[in-house]
């Protein structure tokens, strides 16, 4: 830090002290800045801290004593360590029991602690104390108490604050960010030019800088984790509902399943007689369909067996009983034959009148293109195409 001489046009460094040396202790200096100014600690944009409670001491047994307990805009409480001139080894495990003691507090509890504080603010002054439910109406910007959301599980937040930070403490603390523990370390050091005291407060972890990139990070993180345990419950949806329609099929006249297992994929496929051109049962959330897929490697071998199929479209589809939608898929490999149907998938209830239906529908589909898919398949063996596998079947 430097001082400007605006006369001379010059710069001056200060002169960087400790605060033993100035004489100023943890409790009576330090925690009292901090309580009567905590927006230095509060450095994000449109950040802002209230302090609800100091040497709070009221947690079931144990003596232990938390420096500062403040809460954000958010509602979430915030835990305060303060070290002067070292941390020590023990800060961080110190403030993690305290933010341990602090989750269960109800929105209740916090009021009362806060409101304890007020009161013994005002017997210090002589005033009469403020109301804490007022004052967090006031500082949440909220109609009512009753619609703040305060200390919800997991939204504890951690800082310390020291004039030097032992590397064990850091690893921690960067450790501890990881799991989405929000956790910040201000560097406080004290000054002197002659008479004057100066204290600058910094923050170094995180820095500012990457400060929004780790709140990024920390919201992928939790929409991955969102995204999969979505994928797990649809996993144990499709096979729990492929389970029952298996059942469905080995008991009807279509006998394309009968070997097939239930899976964890929205589809199910069963041979056709052409090599990787299955018969296909979709379940979706939204839709269920039956349909054939002409998938195999080579793009010239599935459009032959849609062009054919194509070329005996309306005795295909007087034969299944309806329209079928016809897709050749130009600018991909697979060309599809499909009939849907929309429904609620995830509605248990819904599944066996969908069962029903792509039982009759694929009895339907399998009967009307037995015998031209016969035709074709004879028809591939001998046509000129490059390196397609065909079926004898």
């Amino acid at each position: 830090m430097y001082k400007i001489d605006s006369a001379q046009n010059r710069i001056a460094p200060l002169e960087a002290r400790r605060f033993g040396e100035l004489g100023f202790s943890e409790r009576k200096h330090l925690q009292e800045w901090l309580e009567n100014c905590p927006q230095v600690l509060a450095q994000g944009e449109g950040e802002e801290l209230l302090i609800i409670q100091k040497e709070f001491d009221g947690f079931d047994d144990t003596r232990e004593r938390l420096d500062l307990l403040a809460i954000d805009k958010e509602g979430n409480l915030v835990i305060i360590e303060n070290k002067l001139d070292d941390t020590g080894r023990d800060v961080v495990w110190q403030a993690l029991k305290y933010a341990g003691y602090c989750a269960n507090l109800s929105k209740a509890q916090v009021v009362d602690i806060y409101q304890r504080y007020l009161n013994q603010k005002a017997q210090e002054t002589g005033q009469p104390p403020a109301s804490a439910e007022d004052n967090l109406v006031e500082f949440l910007e909220v109609d009512g108490l009753e619609a703040a959301q305060i200390n919800r599980i997991k939204t504890q937040r951690l800082i310390f604050v020291a004039a030097r930070y032992r590397k064990e403490v850091t690893n921690t603390v960067l450790w501890l960010s990881q799991f989405g523990i929000a956790c910040q370390c201000f560097k406080v050091t004290p000054y002197q030019a002659g008479e004057e005291l100066f204290l600058n407060v910094e923050q170094i972890i995180p820095t500012p800088e990457s400060s929004e990139f780790m709140i990024g990070m920390v919201a992928k993180e939790d929409e991955e984790k969102s995204a999969d345990t979505e994928q797990k419950q649809r996993h144990t949806l499709r096979l729990a509902f492929w389970e029952q329609a298996l059942e469905a099929f080995s008991q009807s006249n279509c006998t394309l399943y009968n070997n097939i297992s239930p899976a964890k994929d929205h589809w199910l496929s069963a041979g056709s007689g052409i090599s990787a051109m299955p018969y296909q049962l979709i379940f979706g959330k939204n839709e269920i369909r039956v349909g054939l897929s002409l998938q195999n490697g080579q793009a010239e071998a599935n459009q032959f067996v849609f062009d054919r199929l194509n070329e005996n479209r309306e005795k295909i589809e007087e034969a299944f009983g309806d329209s079928l939608d016809w897709l050749p898929l130009p600018n991909k490999k697979a060309c599809r034959i499909q009939y849907a149907k929309p429904v609620d998938g995830d509605d248990k209830a819904n599944w066996p009148e969908m069962i029903r239906w792509l039982v009759d529908h694929m009895t339907r589909l399998e009967n009307a293109l037995r015998e031209p898919l016969k035709v074709i398949n004879q028809q591939l063996k001998l046509a000129t195409l490059p390196e397609v596998e065909v079926s004898d079947a």
